[in-house]
């Protein structure tokens, strides 16, 4: 049974209901990651900015599988780094970049990051996605390439690098280590992940392949403008977190 009404991101919803909310899509859209294979050890983290506290972020407990995540299993994290709410500890990688984005983007409520087997190949390129079919358009003069790998970002410096690098940017690559996305919503920065990291499988299949022919500029700019915008990243996530739903029933925790 569908549940976007409820999901619909119009819903006037009191702090403490988008709260939950949003923690039940953060549960989910981790599940998604770990279906999808984009666990890779303990890499990788999605953060949920808190509806009333601005400077605060949810985030998944280091250590814990993607598959295993439940709403309550989260962790509250301030720009501090350290956990409000929760028992586990935050990944110290997922501080120093969220927290960097969430605060030079205050429109942003989700960012997403893992180590997936294509974004990571793609990102050894050193060059930004190619507007070669029409779900690429999504990307096109939409996101940017962090060309400066330096090691694992520890240090909120560095985190502050790529949010001034992605600037207003929905998507980045971070050479050599692989994507990063955002969104107004958490079902939005999902997509742009799911898709992009399919993306970069398509475009790396076709560059293996050949010579692609990359759309034309102004055909790939009309095509973003239609597909890429906020509200389509957010219905376009829809039918995953109805899917992770169905097959995952454990996301729905007893009251």
């Amino acid at each position: 049974m569908s549940t976007r009404t409820p999901h619909s991101p119009f819903v006037e919803r009191s702090p403490e209901e988008e709260r939950a909310h949003r923690k039940a899509r953060l549960a989910a859209a981790f599940r998604i990651f770990g279906r999808f294979g984009f666990d890779e050890g303990v890499a990788g983290h999605i953060t949920a900015r808190d509806p009333e506290r601005d400077d605060h972020f949810w985030v998944n407990p280091f250590g814990m599988s993607f598959k295993q995540i439940q709403p309550s299993d989260l962790i509250l994290v301030d720009h501090e780094g350290e956990v409000v709410e929760g028992t586990w500890p935050v990944n110290r990688a997922a501080f120093a970049i969220h927290s960097q984005i969430h605060a030079a983007r205050p429109d942003v409520v989700a960012a997403a990051h893992s180590h997936s087997r294509h974004g990571r190949a793609f990102s050894t390129l050193g060059r930004e996605l190619e507007p070669l079919t029409q779900d690429s358009c999504i990307f096109f003069e939409d996101h940017v390439l962090f060309d400066d790998y330096t090691g694992v970002v520890n240090d909120p410096a560095e985190g502050k690098r790529i949010a001034h690098a992605l600037g207003d940017r929905k998507a980045a690559i971070l050479a050599n280590h692989g994507l990063l996305t955002v969104g107004r919503s958490i079902e939005e920065a999902v997509f742009w992940f799911v898709t992009m990291e399919r993306t970069c499988e398509v475009e790396l299949t076709a560059r293996a392949a050949g010579t692609p022919r990359p759309i034309d500029a102004e055909v790939a700019r009309a095509t973003a403008a239609e597909i890429g915008g906020e509200l389509a990243g957010w219905f376009s996530a829809q039918p995953l977190f109805d899917w992770i739903e169905q097959v995952e029933p454990d996301l729905a925790e007893p009251a």
